[in-house]
């Protein structure tokens, strides 16, 4: 017998590191599963995911200024007056590939995204925003351009159901907040207007019809 019907993909929220930022070994845990720097193992164990019990403030410190002694380029981090900058640099890309970006928060060590699916797929856009952005943020001299500017490659989270998309900006919108900046506003960022179950949505949508086989349409 067929399994059970999946919901269609209907957002992705894409995070990414400044380069150097939550190393395999970072004191918080990471999503890594391996050290391929002898030099940075040196700093400490790998712990895969993020630990129950968190670090405090002056751990993480010591440990990045340890890893910044390593890092065969400057441990750079971006300041809150280059916050607009590099959200520009980020939503010409946005703007360029048509995509449609419902939450960004911009912080010092990486940023959060979160849009529309689209015909590239995630790992796509996100190859994108990395490249382009440094291009951008090298000519507007916030980086050298010999400078990586980004970890390469990062996270991504797929949504498929609107629930899941309201809660995910909530949380984007809650980055900043939370490391006491400023609440953020993009000009590139859309309000979510509960695609694909807004209002006067067709009943014969495919992501309406995935969701009903899946038992997760509201009634």
């Amino acid at each position: 017998m067929p399994g059970p019907s999946k919901p269609i993909v209907l957002a992705y929220h894409i995070m990414w590191t400044l380069y150097g930022w939550w190393l395999p070994n970072d004191p918080r845990g990471s999503t890594s599963n391996t050290i391929r720097n002898d030099l940075i193992a040196d700093l400490g164990e790998l712990h895969h995911g993020r630990k129950q019990l968190q670090p405090a403030g002056h751990d993480i410190r010591a440990f990045y200024s340890q890893a910044a002694a390593t890092l065969k380029h400057d441990l750079l981090q971006f300041t809150q007056d280059q916050f607009p900058q590099v959200a520009q640099a980020i939503g010409q890309t946005i703007a360029d590939h048509k995509y449609t970006c419902y939450a960004c928060a911009v912080m010092p060590d990486h940023i959060h995204i979160l849009t529309r699916r689209h015909r590239d797929q995630a790992e796509n856009m996100l190859t994108h925003l990395q490249s382009e952005s440094r291009s951008r943020l090298s000519a507007l001299a916030l980086r050298r351009l010999s400078h990586p500017t980004w970890t390469r490659g990062g996270w991504k989270v797929f949504l498929d159901h609107p629930d899941d998309i309201q809660r995910t900006i909530r949380y984007i919108e809650h980055n900043p907040v939370k490391m006491r900046l400023p609440v953020q506003h993009w000009d590139f960022v859309k309000e979510y207007d509960n695609w694909p179950l807004h209002k006067g949505h067709s009943q014969n949508s495919p992501y309406v019809q995935a969701l009903k086989r899946a038992s997760r349409y509201p009634r």
